[in-house]
């Protein structure tokens, strides 16, 4: 389990909303961006919540800052064998590029995310992350933004991509890059609350 202290931004919001029992699986592999990690983890910790890092394989993964720096390694709660997505409330994907590149090309986590999508349930991603619910067939239609290297991606997929520091379309929510993370965390914890 991570355990880190949440951006100040959120706090505040943090403690006006109680987020306990609810239960957030974050999705990732080696490569994930640390931040985009560690933020939204200790934010969702700090309003009651239960973050739970699910990955392909047991032990622990290494993330990276600024997709070229070793960030630190966080251990692997739940495997996706072992992993139910009915057993979580909602999920987040962080991004990375090797992160999200990765997954989206394993079956069974895009397998894990579409059940999200199909039991209506808060999915919220950042950065690259929006790669993986391209394949999951779940932006058609949608507004959400993203890294802008991967906009014409989601375009073609069929999103309504916009430029914005954050996006809510239904129980999607989207944002671009680590610095948008304050007003991400914040539709997080919101977002989380109301469902």
């Amino acid at each position: 389990m991570l355990h880190l202290s949440g951006h100040p931004a959120t706090t505040s919001l943090v403690r006006m909303t109680d987020l306990t029992g609810k239960k957030v699986a974050f999705l990732l592999k080696r490569g994930v961006e640390q931040p985009e990690l560690t933020e939204p983890w200790a934010t969702l910790e700090s309003a009651g919540a239960q973050p739970v890092l699910v990955s392909e394989e047991p032990g622990t993964i290494t993330a990276l800052i600024h997709d070229w720096d070793r960030g630190d390694d966080f251990t692997v709660d739940l495997t996706l064998d072992e992993a139910d997505p009915a057993d979580f409330d909602a999920l987040v994907l962080p991004g990375g590029t090797l992160n999200s590149d990765k997954i989206r090309n394993n079956p069974q986590a895009i397998a894990f995310v579409k059940a999200f999508f199909d039991a209506d349930k808060p999915v919220a991603s950042i950065c690259h992350g929006p790669w993986i619910m391209i394949e999951a067939g779940a932006v058609a239609g949608k507004k959400l933004t993203s890294t802008t290297r991967i906009s014409t991606d989601l375009k073609n997929a069929g999103a309504d991509w916009v430029d914005a520091e954050v996006v809510v379309d239904g129980n999607l929510l989207s944002s671009r890059s680590p610095r948008d993370l304050p007003a991400f965390n914040a539709a997080l914890v919101d977002l989380i609350g109301r469902s």
